[in-house]
């Protein structure tokens, strides 16, 4: 059930995370909620999905009430996630150094976000989806990391077309209007 779930919410991040701004905050509220209580409590399925739907429903509550304060964990959220999961794939994910990957991932995702804010969240959302997606339905390996990529590159390509598409609408009707 976890697994199908991090599927379909990683399908989401990786299509629309710039779009449903709320979803994206939300989903890494989930996996954080779910993967701290998976460190600290050995229980059933059941009970991470709960607990870290209760997360996600906090972020996404706080996505859309307090945007900028969101937009800062979102950041780093998905740079320390992100980070972990590319530590993983290169046999980086367990010992003393987990942590220092998080909050390092996370604060470079912070300042990616400060400087391009729209292009950073389909980045981040698409590395974050490629990265639910892969660590959901795939082992680690070569086909691992070249699916990757090209999930990555595919989240990119179609929110990068999405925005654009938004962007030039947004300038034909300012044109119009003037």
């Amino acid at each position: 059930m976890l697994g199908l779930l991090n599927g379909v919410l990683g399908g989401a991040l990786l299509l629309a995370g710039r779009k449903l701004f709320w979803l994206f905050i939300g989903t890494l509220g989930f996996i954080t909620g779910v993967q701290v209580t998976a460190s600290f409590l050995h229980g059933p399925d059941w009970l991470l999905v709960v607990i870290g739907l209760m997360v996600g429903i906090i972020f996404a509550t706080l996505a859309t009430l307090l945007q900028r304060l969101a937009i800062a964990i979102a950041s780093f959220l998905s740079g320390g996630y992100v980070s972990m999961a590319l530590a993983g794939m290169l046999g980086f994910e367990h010992g003393s150094t987990t942590w220092f990957v998080y909050i390092l991932g996370g604060l470079i995702g912070i300042v990616i976000v400060s400087f391009l804010f729209d292009w950073a969240i389909i980045v981040l959302s698409s590395l974050a989806g490629a990265a639910l997606i892969i660590r959901t339905f795939f082992a680690q390996g070569g086909s691992a990391q070249l699916t990757f990529l090209g999930l990555f590159i595919l989240g990119v390509l179609v929110q990068g077309t999405l925005f654009r598409i938004e962007k030039r609408e947004q300038t034909k009707r300012i044109n119009v209007g003037e």
